[in-house]
């Protein structure tokens, strides 16, 4: 049965973004979200029908959704084509509504940022995948950054989904080991640029929603395995933080993907009065098998480093989130429960 029921759309213009309202049962006290990255349209997905089986509220795509690394706009269109010809994701569209952002492969560039060319071309075809109307003011501004409120008489839950291609200054290669990056001077750079940040700082501080969930391409706390992540602009991670601090903002929850591994990293904020968690879920058709270990200090749990999605179950009633890592055949791979 589909249990997300759409009652009311609003689309308002607030710093030339976009927010979509939308509201679910109104009795229902649990709210769960369904997300996940790194899905190569060649490969199959088993995973599709585990997903539907979660009954999800929402379906959000974490990035890397199709592997087109191209400027030739069509043949990335053909890719996000062939991806809405799958059948399992054809039967997720038609009952769970869809948001999501991209990452550097759908972006269009390996570990890219704002120096690519085809930025916004490549914009307007994730839009159209994402069957954003052509009228939406998203159409009009750079970044694909948006929000989307779910509410019920038990509370609300608010997605901010993040853009941390379009804006992103360079990076620092690593010539000294055998990473790849190492972080920028601090202070050096930005990762989601001044209107991002402003629009963020807006959404944080006027929301009054139970759980406010953050989706991130790239992971916020994990910082020292040497691949792309917010620790490359460390000045960039201390803003997030203080931002949640300083907009009082409930339950902020972070959601990434991009390293083919799934894993909770967790972080205390004394101040925050909550855990800050960022739920690491990647990859759907190709995750990284040969996985032997990389540090964490903020790790909570296992890695797990076969096809996963992740699930997040939000009980609006008590302020509690269960998170759970789910593979083939909707086998539980890790979990962890926290209150808010």
């Amino acid at each position: 049965m589909k249990r997300f029921i759409p009652i009311l759309f609003a689309f308002v213009l607030c710093g030339c973004v976009t927010t979509k309202r939308e509201r679910i049962a109104e009795d229902q006290a649990t709210f769960v979200i369904a997300f996940g990255s790194c899905n190569k349209v060649e490969l199959e997905n088993h995973l599709w029908d585990d997903i539907l089986s979660t009954k999800p509220d929402v379906w959000i795509w974490g990035g890397d959704n199709i592997y087109a690394d191209t400027e030739d706009m069509s043949q990335m269109a053909n890719m996000y084509a062939a991806q809405n010809q799958v059948p399992g994701y054809q039967k997720l569209r038609i009952g769970v509504p869809v948001i999501g952002t991209w990452d550097d492969h759908d972006y269009g560039r390996n570990d890219g940022g704002a120096e690519f060319n085809a930025k916004r071309e490549s914009q307007q075809v994730f839009l159209d995948f994402m069957k954003v109307p052509q009228d939406s003011p998203r159409r009009e501004r750079d970044g694909v950054y948006s929000s989307h409120e779910y509410a019920t008489r038990y509370g609300k839950v608010k997605v901010l989904v993040l853009d941390t291609r379009f804006f992103r200054s360079p990076v620092t290669p690593d010539l000294d080991t055998d990473k790849r990056l190492k972080p920028n001077a601090y202070g050096e750079g930005t990762l989601l640029g001044a209107e991002q940040w402003k629009w963020l700082e807006e959404e944080l501080g006027n929301s009054d929603a139970s759980f406010n969930i953050i989706v991130s391409s790239i992971q916020l706390l994990s910082n020292l395995h040497g691949f792309e992540g917010w620790g490359n602009f460390p000045h960039e991670v201390d803003r997030f933080k203080e931002l949640a601090l300083k907009t009082e903002a409930k339950g902020v929850i972070v959601l990434s993907g991009d390293r083919h591994i799934s894993e909770f990293s967790e972080i205390k904020v004394p101040a925050l009065g909550y855990p800050l968690v960022d739920f690491t879920s990647s990859g759907l058709t190709h995750a990284y098998r040969d996985f032997s270990g990389e540090p964490n200090p903020y790790r909570i749990g296992k890695v797990i480093s076969t096809e996963s999605f992740g699930v997040v179950r939000l009980n609006l009633k008590e302020n509690k989130a269960h998170f759970e890592m789910v593979g083939d055949e909707g086998k539980v791979l890790a979990s962890m429960k926290r209150a808010y």
